[in-house]
């Protein structure tokens, strides 16, 4: 069976401070595109990223015009994701409101605060503002957070937020540890890229303990190879309906 699938974490590289391979350039957006198309991808969410520390939301905006251009050229294949600071509180709830209001926007991030000057500060008062308005505007949104205590403190204030986790985990107890967390919060999902995808059985795993509504799939390209995890994910001894469910069906209803 071919496979429909649609990567939910890739970060476009539109220039060289934006581009997060670490030995070449990762080249135009077109030859992106084309590096993801040949490990199976159908299509692309994301945001631009870059490791910085903005001194006005000015800054972030651009990642976000970005985006939108982005989308605008390749509506075929790119669905566009935000970025959103915790430091500018008022600027990003408005850019939801632009973003998701105006342009149909429904997903946030990859919010990578470790790059971008906020480490997880994802449940701070401002931080939970922001995503309370995330929430009104139905979108989803995808963190970079490996703090449990962060995790839980944002699943209990947020409850009907759709929280997407970046990534299983870079080793087995880690792994289990938020596995736990996404089983036990019915708004917390995991992505399957970064770390994680090596291990044998990981997607088995999680969708014995979590459920295959849980999962969603994702590279992290064009830092990792997309093929990686296309593969690890097909020889996995999963069904059909659960490989629909991780590749697109989770993903589509997230962003409903």
């Amino acid at each position: 069976m071919t496979h429909v699938i649609i990567d939910c974490h890739f970060h476009p590289a539109v220039d060289e401070e934006t581009d997060t391979n670490w030995f070449y350039p990762s080249g135009s957006i077109q030859e992106q595109i084309h590096t993801l198309q040949r490990a199976g991808i159908s299509q692309a969410c994301g945001s631009p990223v870059k490791p910085f520390t903005p001194e006005s939301f000015d800054e972030i905006r651009i990642l976000n015009d970005e985006a939108l251009a982005l989308r605008d050229g390749f509506p075929d294949f790119y669905i566009p994701g935000i970025q959103v600071h915790p430091h500018f509180p008022d600027e990003s709830c408005r850019e939801i409101e632009r973003c998701c209001g105006g342009e149909g926007v429904r997903w946030i991030g990859e919010l990578v605060g470790y790059m971008m000057g906020y480490g997880v500060e994802f449940a701070t008062e401002d931080a939970l503002t922001i995503m309370r308005t995330a929430r009104d505007y139905n979108a989803a949104v995808n963190i970079h957070c490996h703090d449990l205590s962060v995790i839980d403190r944002l699943c209990e204030s947020v409850p009907d937020l759709k929280i997407v986790l970046a990534h299983p985990g870079g080793g087995k107890q880690e792994f289990l540890e938020r596995l736990e967390k996404v089983a036990k919060y019915p708004n917390l999902h995991f992505d399957i890229s970064g770390s994680g995808i090596d291990r044998y059985l990981i997607l088995r795993k999680t969708v014995d303990v979590a459920g295959k509504e849980k999962l969603l799939f994702g590279t992290d390209y064009p830092i990792n190879n997309p093929s990686v995890y296309v593969q690890g994910a097909l020889l996995e001894p999963l069904s059909e309906e659960e490989h629909e469910a991780i590749f697109r069906g989770n993903f589509l209803r997230l962003i409903q």
